[in-house]
């Protein structure tokens, strides 16, 4: 495979990738995705999803195979801990298990 072939396929499946189909995604289904940050603390998800129906959704995403850094598990565990689910994605597909599990027609 030559490098343009790596860079297109690599694309298919970054971390950029997959937040702008998440993002896509939501505002279909008559959501807001917003990107989350906070300048005090790191490790947070990247997006909070807020669906119709008062429904708030936590996505930590990553490139195809990367897992979450140690902070990061602390950080989806103190949200687990006030009753908030975060969903780890991966992948477009694994976006989709998420919200077709939830109810959404994908």
């Amino acid at each position: 495979m030559d490098k343009v072939e790596n860079i297109v396929k690599h694309a298919d499946v970054s971390e950029k990738n997959i937040e702008h189909y998440l993002c896509d995604q939501v505002k279909r289904l008559g959501g807001v995705c917003l990107k989350y940050s906070n300048a005090g603390a790191v490790g947070y998800p990247d997006r909070v999803a807020l669906m119709p129906g008062g429904r708030c959704l936590w996505f930590e995403l990553k490139s195809l195979g990367r897992t979450t850094s140690n902070v990061q598990k602390i950080r989806i565990k103190q949200l687990e801990k006030i009753g908030h689910t975060v969903y780890v994605c991966d992948s477009k597909e694994s976006i989709n298990g998420v919200l077709e599990d939830l109810g959404y027609v994908i």
